[in-house]
C-alpha cells in the first residue's frame, strides 16, 4: 500500500499487536482494529495553514491535495493517493438567532450536508474505498441504514470496483436511489437495519471486502478530519462545546480520534467537551451511559422516525462510551418531535437544510442549554450529518403534522 509517512499500521485494541493493512474485522483477542499515527513531526498552526502543507505531497493520480478536502491533511491520514470525489472542508456556519435563543455568544452548525452524498460518512468511506482498491479487492459491501450504501457506491464507482448495499426497507427512497444511479447493486431487506444485517450475512456468497463501520478500520478514522477542520477555524484552539448524533457510534468515535491526536501532537493542550445525542426511542447508548455499563446493550423495540440513528446494537457503542468519558463530555436522548422541530427551526433561522439526524444535535444543543450547561460567552458546534434532501418529506411531515 502506498501510506503516508506518519501512518504506523493497524494496531488491535486489545493486545496492541500490530495487524497487516489489508486487515478487518475483530482480531482473535477480540480487539477492534485502529489506525495509528506518528504525531510528533505534526507542527501544525497558525503560521502553517493545511492548504500550503500538502504542496508538496507525493501522489502518483492528478489530485492536488491542497485542493479544499479532508485529504490536505495527509500527514495524519493513511494513503498518498486517496479515493476521493473533494469530501470535507465543509461550511461552519455562524446562526446568531439559535445562539441567542439558546443563550450563548456563539452557535455554529458543520453542515457536514455539503460533502459529496450529502454525509458526513463520506469522509469515512473515501479512506475506507481506498483501502480497499489497495487490498486489491473485488467485491466490496456492507450494510447501512442508508447513507453509507449511497456513499459507498459514489466511491466504489469512482474506483472502479463492483459493491453491494444492503438496506432496510424503510431507508429513504433518494439512498436507494442514488445507490443504483451510482452503479452499485442493492438488496432490500424487510424491516430494520439489523434486519438489513443479517441479510448481508446471509444472502451475499461471494468474498467481499466488509466496508462496515469498524469492521472497516479507516470509516472513523477518515471521519476524524471534521475535528481538524474544526481545531483548524478556531486558530488551532478549541470550541467550548462539540455536540453530534450518535447511531453506530463512528461519529463519536472519529472526532473524539481527531481532537486527540491534535493533543497528541501538542497542538491543542486538552480534548474540547464533546457531547453526542440519541432519539428517545432508540437509545441503547444513553442506556449503558446512565446505568454506568461499559459496554452497550441491544435496544429491544427501537421506535425512532430518525432512521439513521436507528441502531439498536451499534457496532461502536463501547467505543462512543469511552470518547464521551475522554473528553468529559455526556450522552443525552433527545424526542422525536424536539429532532425535527430544530432541523425546521434551522432551516428557518439559519438558511441551512438539516437532515433528521443533524436535527438530533441541535435539539440537544437545546436540551443542554436548558439545563445550564452552557456559560454566556461560550462558542459551541453542533455537527450536522447529513443534508437535509435525504429526510424532506419527513420534515415537511412534521410541518403538516402542527397544520403548517
Amino acid at each position: 500500500m502506498k501510506t503516508s509517512e506518519s501512518f504506523r499500521g493497524l494496531y488491535c485494541t486489545a493486545s496492541g499487536d500490530q495487524h497487516d493493512l489489508t486487515a478487518t474485522g475483530p482480531t482473535d483477542t477480540g480487539g477492534r482494529l485502529e489506525p495509528m499515527y506518528d504525531t510528533s513531526g505534526i507542527e501544525w498552526g497558525m503560521d502553517t495553514s493545511a492548504f500550503e502543507r500538502g504542496s508538496d505531497a507525493d501522489t502518483d493520480n492528478d489530485l492536488d491535495i491542497t485542493t479544499r478536502s479532508m485529504w490536505r491533511y495527509n500527514e495524519l491520514l493513511p494513503f498518498i493517493d486517496p479515493i476521493t470525489a473533494g469530501e470535507g472542508d465543509t461550511p461552519l456556519v455562524t446562526a446568531p438567532q439559535l445562539a441567542a435563543e439558546v443563550g450563548v455568544e456563539t452557535l455554529a452548525i458543520k453542515d457536514e450536508g455539503r460533502n459529496p452524498t450529502g454525509t458526513i460518512l463520506d469522509r469515512g468511506l473515501s479512506s475506507a474505498v481506498t483501502a480497499a482498491r489497495e487490498t486489491g479487492a473485488d467485491l466490496l459491501a456492507l450494510a447501512t441504514p442508508g447513507n453509507a450504501g449511497q456513499s459507498a457506491a459514489a466511491y466504489a464507482g469512482i474506483a472502479g470496483l463492483r459493491s453491494y448495499a444492503f438496506v432496510p426497507s424503510r431507508t429513504p427512497f433518494s439512498n436507494k436511489a442514488m445507490v443504483n444511479v451510482h452503479g452499485s447493486e442493492m438488496r432490500v431487506a424487510g424491516g430494520r437495519y439489523p434486519d438489513a444485517e443479517d441479510a448481508l450475512a446471509e444472502q451475499l456468497q461471494s468474498d467481499w471486502y466488509t466496508l462496515q463501520e469498524f469492521d472497516n478500520p479507516y470509516r472513523h478514522d477518515g471521519i476524524k478530519t471534521v475535528a481538524f477542520e474544526l481545531a483548524e477555524a478556531h486558530g488551532w484552539d478549541m470550541p467550548d462545546a462539540i455536540v453530534v448524533p450518535a447511531g453506530t457510534g463512528e461519529v463519536v468515535a472519529g472526532v473524539a480520534k481527531g481532537f486527540r491526536e491534535l493533543t497528541a501532537a501538542d497542538i491543542l493542550d486538552s480534548m474540547p467537551t464533546l457531547y453526542a445525542a440519541q432519539p428517545s426511542g432508540c437509545a441503547p447508548i444513553v442506556d449503558a451511559a446512565t446505568e454506568g455499563a461499559v459496554e452497550v446493550e441491544p435496544w429491544d423495540n427501537p421506535d425512532t422516525i430518525v432512521g439513521e440513528l436507528e441502531i439498536p446494537d451499534p457496532n461502536g457503542g463501547t467505543v462512543a462510551l469511552e470518547a464521551i468519558d475522554e473528553c468529559d463530555g455526556e450522552i443525552i436522548a433527545v424526542d422525536d418531535d424536539a429532532i425535527l422541530e430544530a432541523a425546521v427551526v434551522a432551516a428557518q433561522h439559519a438558511g441551512l437544510e438539516i437532515g433528521a439526524a443533524g436535527g438530533a444535535a441541535i435539539a440537544a444543543v437545546d436540551k443542554l442549554a436548558d439545563r445550564g450547561v452552557f456559560d454566556p460567552t461560550d462558542t459551541v458546534i453542533a455537527v450536522n450529518t447529513e443534508s437535509g434532501t435525504k429526510t424532506a418529506d419527513v420534515l415537511r411531515s412534521h410541518l403538516m403534522g402542527k397544520g403548517i
